[in-house]
């Protein structure tokens, strides 16, 4: 009897510790694709005076370094609006984490 009871201690404290390893690898890939929305936007709002094409073009080249898709980048005044998406870090089919992330050039008062 006493092995029955070990082997199901075991089963649960290895399916508590699968279901651990599931929430950290999701909350990193949320935490990773936040930050990388957040440098293309800033990247995208450092080059603003290069036009809006080349701003984002410059966020693109940095959603890319970081291993993330960029969705959109566009403008309202001149403030850079930047969503990206992080490939899914294979939880039972969900989709990938995004984020949107909005900064405005620098020197701009606030």
């Amino acid at each position: 009897m006493a092995t029955i009871w070990t082997a199901i201690a075991v089963a649960a404290v290895t399916g508590v510790a699968v279901l651990g390893f599931w929430v950290a690898a999701a909350v990193i890939a949320r935490h990773r694709v936040e930050a990388a929305a957040d440098l293309g936007a800033l990247a995208a709002a450092s080059h603003v005076v290069e036009g809006p094409a080349r701003a984002c073009e410059r966020a693109r080249w940095v959603a890319e370094r970081m291993g993330v898709t960029l969705l959109t980048c566009r403008w309202q005044r001149l403030d850079a609006l930047v969503e990206v998406r992080a490939p899914s870090p294979g939880l039972a089919g969900l989709p990938g984490p995004s984020a949107r992330a909005r900064a405005g050039p620098a020197g701009r008062p606030p």
